[in-house]
């Protein structure tokens, strides 16, 4: 089963931090119509990041989400950490009973291997920051954003009865 949570609340943290640096209110509910997610799932991925101080969020009518401290010092590292807590990026086999070479150290060899490659994952996200990410998107990434999403989801939500 694939697992959104880090991608996404990644994405999320850039769109706050953009929108932020823009002078724009951001919501749940403009991250949700923006990254064409569940709004509970948005909100769910708030509840981590919140707690790992990575975002804040005001209530009430004129609330917005804003990062919890300065863009250059939130890694990936961080966001991923705070999303997927302590969920391995392999689980290994259950230890199958010794019955042969194999079998008595497979499980032992795999650990070993999958926590040398998670580390060196997590040591690559640590060096990228969402500062990092906002430049390299404003040095010309291939998409530019055309849309002020808190204008478009203003228009398209209405209070009809």
């Amino acid at each position: 089963m694939l697992d959104y949570r880090f991608p996404t609340a990644m994405q999320m943290v850039f769109c706050i931090a953009q929108s932020q640096k823009a002078g724009q209110r951001c919501t749940s509910a403009i991250l949700a119509t923006g990254l064409e997610a569940n709004s509970s799932f948005i909100r769910k991925l708030m509840v981590p990041l919140t707690q790992h101080g990575i975002i804040v969020s005001t209530l009430g009518r004129t609330g917005s989400i804003n990062l919890g401290r300065p863009a250059e010092e939130i890694s990936l590292r961080d966001i991923y950490c705070a999303v997927i807590e302590d969920k391995r990026l392999w689980a290994a086999r259950p230890d199958v009973p010794a019955r042969c070479v194999v079998s008595a150290n497979a499980c032992m060899y795999f650990k070993n291997i999958v926590n040398e490659a998670e580390e060196a994952s997590l040591q690559v996200l640590a060096r990228h920051t969402v500062a990092d990410a906002l430049a390299e998107f404003e040095r010309g990434g291939k998409y530019k954003c055309t849309k002020d999403l808190a204008a478009e989801y203003a228009e398209n939500v209405s209070c009809s009865k």
